[in-house]
């Protein structure tokens, strides 16, 4: 039994080391979709990332609104992520790509066919962005846990002077804390953790 676990809209000097040490701890490797304009700021991160053996993925540059983009901003917001990540990671750049909020526009589905960027989505949503509690992000993922499946889970943040309404939703202690409660039980359960692939 496998499933995958993501993150989006790091790198977070602050919360994704913590997100790395839990996975460590259990030895579990993750996807981290990064946000360009994050992979810029805390390059060191990322380069933790790799280093722990996880996968990189295409968030964009900075978490628009696809549907509101022309085309040539969807593709400058994936390629200039690409090159921000290349930079980092010796010449490498992403292969895997998730539009902000889901929302995969015909537009961004061409330059990632493109680019040969696989979009991915996820299955399981315990809306830990929303800080609704350790407990219910934890049960949320325990109850629907299944082979194939894909968590999403944050460990960036995105700019309150940007993104207004992330204000007071910025702190991701609650996804690590339900890291901690539900990756020993479902590895218990038989559970195994694979990266996304493109």
């Amino acid at each position: 039994m496998t499933l995958a676990l993501t993150f989006d809209d790091g790198p977070s000097p602050l919360y994704t080391p913590r997100v790395l040490a839990v996975l460590r701890r259990h030895g579990v490797r993750a996807t981290f979709f990064v946000l360009g304009v994050n992979v810029e700021k805390y390059p060191d991160v990322v380069r933790q990332i790799v280093a722990d053996g996880h996968t990189l993925g295409n968030h964009t540059w900075s978490h628009p609104k696809l549907e509101k983009l022309s085309t040539t901003a969807v593709r400058r917001q994936i390629t200039r992520t690409n090159e921000a990540v290349a930079r980092v990671h010796g010449g490498r750049s992403p292969s895997l790509f998730r539009a902000p909020y889901g929302h995969f526009t015909p537009a961004a589905l061409t330059i990632c066919a493109d680019l040969a960027m696989r979009p991915f989505c996820w299955s399981i949503d315990p809306r830990d962005w929303s800080n609704p509690g350790a407990a219910h992000i934890s049960a949320t993922v325990l109850d629907q846990a299944r082979t194939g499946a894909v968590v999403l889970h944050h460990d960036g943040v995105l700019s309150r002077h940007t993104y207004p309404e992330y204000e007071g939703r910025a702190n991701r202690t609650q996804t690590i804390e339900a890291l901690k409660a539900y990756l020993p039980r479902l590895l218990d359960r038989g559970f195994r953790f694979t990266t996304l692939a493109a």
